[in-house]
C-alpha cells in the first residue's frame, strides 16, 4: 500500500457515510441474523475456525451481506480481495485470480474473493470463476439481492453454501440507531447528538428491515439540525419523519419481492381473504406496479380458483381489466380493489383446472383418436356419402335439450374429466348433470345419505 492509498483509506474512514463507518468488524458487533451467526450456528463456527468454503449471501438491501464479508475479512488469515460486479469485469477477475495463484504458489496463502452484486455478472463472467473455485485457487463469497437460484450460475451454486439473510427486526434496527447516535468514535457522538425514544422507535419501524435506510436518516437528521439551548442536537419525532419521509416499499418489479408479493396477492384471493388481497394490492400499487399486470392476475385467479363456482367472477375480472385500460390511475385502484375483493369473497372451485390438466394428460397418452363419425362436419358436398354427420342427435329436439348421445371418442368413452365441486353454482351444475345422466359421481352427499337410510 503506497502513501496515497493509505491517505485515501484514512479519509474514507472519516468522511464515508455513517452506515459504512459503523459497520461491525467482529461477529459480536453484528446485530440480527441469529439464524445463521448465532451461538453454535454453522456460519459462526466456520468464521471463527477460519475454515470457510465458498458462500453466497442472499437477502434484501441493508441486511448485512457486505458486513458479514467485512467481518470475514477481519478474522481470516487468507488474503481478502473485493470486487463489485457493477463496476468490475472479466479483466478484474483475471487479475484477482492471477494474484491468488501467485500468492498460493509463493506463500501458500489462500485467497477469499468477495464479489458484491454477483448477479450483475453475466453467465460467461460467472463461468470464468468455476475452475478456480473448483480447484481452490479462490474461495468465493458472493452477495446478491436477487434469488441466487435464478440469477447465479447453477454450477457455482452447487459449489457454495447459500445463506439467506432476513430483514432486520425493528428491535435490531433500533439498537443500531442508538449505537450510531451515541458512538463517539465511529458514529455521530462527536456531534453531541441525542435521539428521542419515539423518534428511534419510528425510524426502526419505517425502515422496513433496511438498516442502511435508518442510519442514513439518522445521519441526515444530525447533520441538518441545529443544536438546542443545551448544546445538544436533538433528533425528535418530527425531525425523524422529515428525514425518512415515509415508509418506502421494499419492492423491486424485476426481483424476488415482486414475485413474493404477487404470489401473496393471488394466494390471499384463493384463500378467501379480501383484507389480505387488498393489502397486497396496495403494496404493489404503492411500488408502481403496472395495473394491467395486476388485472391479468385477477382474471387468471377468477378462472383458476373460482371457476364455475361463481361464473360472475370472470366477468367482473375482465370488466375490471378493460376499464383499467380506459381509465388509468389513480382511479383504476378502485376497480382493482373491487375485483380483487369480489374474487376473494367468491366460492372457490378448481374443477376447470383439474379438467384441462386431466384432458391434456389423456390426449398425451392416447393421441388424436378419431372423432365419432356422427360428430364430424357434414357441411360440404359428399359428406353424407362418406358417413359424416349421419346419426347425430340434435340436442334441442329432446326433453331438457339432452339426447344422451356419447360425444367422446369410443376408445376413451366413460372417462370423467370435469368433476364439479359442491361450492356455489357448481352445486347446481352437479344436480343438473345427475338429473340428466343418472351418473352416481354427480350425486350430492345428502342424497347418498338418504339412499343409505332407505
Amino acid at each position: 500500500m503506497d502513501l496515497f492509498e493509505y491517505m485515501r483509506q484514512e479519509q474514507q474512514q472519516t468522511e464515508s457515510p455513517l452506515a459504512a463507518r459503523i459497520r461491525p468488524t467482529t461477529l459480536d458487533e453484528v446485530v440480527g441474523q441469529e439464524h445463521i451467526i448465532g451461538k453454535g450456528r454453522l456460519l459462526r463456527r466456520a468464521i471463527q475456525a477460519d475454515k470457510l468454503g465458498s458462500l453466497i449471501f442472499y437477502g434484501p438491501p441493508g441486511t448485512g451481506k457486505t458486513t458479514l464479508a467485512k467481518v470475514i475479512a477481519n478474522t481470516t488469515s487468507a488474503e481478502f480481495v473485493q470486487l463489485n460486479a457493477t463496476t468490475s469485469g472479466k479483466k478484474d477477475m483475471e487479475e484477482a485470480v492471477k494474484a491468488a495463484k501467485d500468492r498460493m504458489g509463493m506463500y501458500g496463502k489462500k485467497t477469499i474473493l468477495f464479489i458484491d452484486e454477483i448477479h450483475r455478472f453475466n453467465k460467461s463472467q460467472q463461468d470464468y470463476l468455476l475452475p478456480f473455485v473448483e480447484d481452490g485457487t479462490v474461495t468465493l463469497i458472493g452477495a446478491t439481492t436477487e434469488n441466487p437460484y435464478f440469477e447465479v450460475n447453477g454450477a457455482l451454486i452447487s459449489r457454495s453454501t447459500v445463506f439467506e439473510l432476513k430483514p432486520l427486526s425493528a428491535q435490531d434496527i433500533r439498537a443500531l440507531i442508538l449505537r450510531a447516535v451515541y458512538d463517539g468514535e465511529k458514529g455521530m457522538g462527536m456531534y453531541n447528538a441525542a435521539i428521542d425514544e419515539d423518534a428511534a422507535d419510528f425510524l426502526a419501524d419505517v425502515a422496513g428491515g433496511d438498516a442502511r435506510r435508518a442510519l442514513s436518516a439518522v445521519e441526515l437528521g444530525v447533520l441538518t439540525t441545529a443544536p438546542s439551548e443545551d448544546g445538544k442536537i436533538h433528533i425528535t419525532l418530527e425531525i425523524a419523519q422529515e428525514c425518512i419521509q415515509r415508509r418506502a416499499p421494499r419492492y423491486d418489479k424485476g426481483g424476488d419481492n415482486h414475485y413474493d408479493t404477487i404470489s401473496a396477492f393471488i394466494k390471499s384471493m384463493r384463500g378467501s381473504d379480501p383484507d389480505a388481497a387488498v393489502y397486497y394490492l396496495a403494496r404493489m400499487l404503492e411500488a408502481g406496479e403496472d395495473p394491467k399486470f395486476i388485472a391479468r392476475r385477477i382474471m387468471i385467479c377468477a378462472a383458476e380458483d373460482v371457476g364455475n363456482a361463481d361464473p360472475q367472477a370472470i366477468q367482473v375480472a375482465v370488466s375490471c381489466s378493460l376499464a383499467c385500460e380506459r381509465i388509468g390511475m389513480p382511479e383504476s385502484q378502485i376497480l382493482l380493489a373491487q375485483a380483487a375483493a369480489y374474487v376473494a369473497g367468491a366460492p372457490k372451485s378448481n374443477a376447470a383446472v383439474n379438467a384441462i390438466s386431466a384432458a391434456r394428460e389423456l390426449v398425451g397418452k392416447t393421441g388424436n383418436l378419431p372423432v365419432p363419425p356422427y360428430l364430424q362436419d357434414a357441411h360440404y358436398g359428399g359428406a353424407g356419402r362418406l358417413g359424416r354427420g349421419i346419426g347425430y342427435q340434435y340436442a334441442h329436439l329432446y326433453q331438457e335439450h339432452y339426447s344422451g348421445q356419447p360425444y367422446l371418442p369410443e376408445a376413451v368413452r366413460g372417462v370423467h374429466l370435469y368433476e364439479p365441486s359442491e361450492n356455489g353454482y357448481e352445486k347446481e351444475i352437479r344436480t343438473r348433470l345427475y338429473r340428466l345422466t343418472g351418473d352416481e359421481r354427480y350425486t350430492q352427499p345428502e342424497q347418498l345419505l338418504e339412499r343409505e337410510n332407505e
